[in-house]
């Protein structure tokens, strides 16, 4: 992805170093981090137990390598082309006017309006203080672990949570929040397929619009991230059958599918998966 030239966001809040505790680096190296981080990625078992210092500090001062910094101007620089496209596809499809989400940049642990929060679940959208939160040991953790290459699918990624704030500002989130709460755990995770399905509709309309910028090979990368994030694909990573009426994001098939959809239209009429008869 090209972004020289391209500004970062400043809707970033950095909380690196800061705050609801530290790791336990005593015994764990940087691989046997991203070993304890996948696993809970994979399972869904918040492991911030295993990974948290009781004693609620660092080891050592915080100090981000240049990776880390590379990293962290790639989300602000990749941020800001999801608030530039929002904006546009607000004010030309819904006459509506765009207010961006914040981004926190945590490490390892954080709190957020929606509880506490751990890099091992992986990032996510608060709708309850409407910020996106991600540990950037993630990226690391979808290259090498999940098989997720390119900077491209660490964008999707970004895309990905930033589409919730949409549907948040749509309405939609809170209205499936109220049917899931309604509804049997079965059906609730159903409602939560179509939930995330869309969010990789609306990335892939981002990615549509961000054309000019992508290089040979990142509508691909993009797509290989959706398939490795798949609910089938983790459970059998984790040696599980896969089940599916545990799914909650919907099959490798499916996510690609629905990015496809959105970066063929640039609708988002065209990400409608509430109404569609068959994901």
């Amino acid at each position: 992805m090209r972004l020289r030239g391209v500004r970062t966001s400043s809707n970033i809040e950095d909380r690196r170093g800061r705050g609801g505790g530290g790791i336990a680096l005593g015994g764990m190296g940087g691989v046997g981090l991203l070993v304890v981080l996948a696993i809970g990625y994979f399972t869904g078992i918040d492991v911030t137990p295993l990974i948290v210092d009781q004693g609620g500090g660092y080891d050592q001062p915080y100090e981000p390598t240049p990776e880390e910094q590379a990293a962290a101007q790639f989300t602000g620089q990749v941020l800001a082309t999801t608030e530039d496209v929002w904006t546009e596809v607000f004010r030309e499809q819904l006459n509506a006017q765009y207010t961006p989400p914040t981004l926190v940049l945590f490490s390892r642990v954080t709190q957020s309006g929606c509880g506490g929060a751990s890099g091992a679940t992986g990032p996510f959208y608060c709708p309850a203080d409407r910020k996106a939160y991600i540990d950037l040991d993630f990226f690391a953790t979808l290259e090498q672990r999940l098989g997720a290459r390119g900077d491209f699918a660490a964008a999707y990624v970004i895309a990905h949570e930033v589409a919730h704030h949409v549907q948040n500002l749509a309405g939609i989130l809170p209205e499936v929040d109220q049917a899931r709460q309604r509804a049997s755990q079965a059906e609730a995770n159903a409602l939560t397929v179509r939930l995330e399905l869309q969010a990789d509709c609306l990335s892939g309309i981002w990615a549509s619009k961000v054309s000019g910028l992508m290089e040979r090979g990142d509508l691909e990368e993009a797509l290989n991230a959706a398939r490795q994030i798949g609910d089938d694909k983790l459970q059998r990573d984790a040696g599980r059958v896969p089940q599916p009426h545990t799914f909650t994001h919907g099959t490798s098939k499916q996510r690609a599918s629905w990015f496809q959809r959105g970066f063929d239209s640039g609708d988002v009429n065209a990400c409608d998966t509430f109404s569609a008869t068959s994901l």
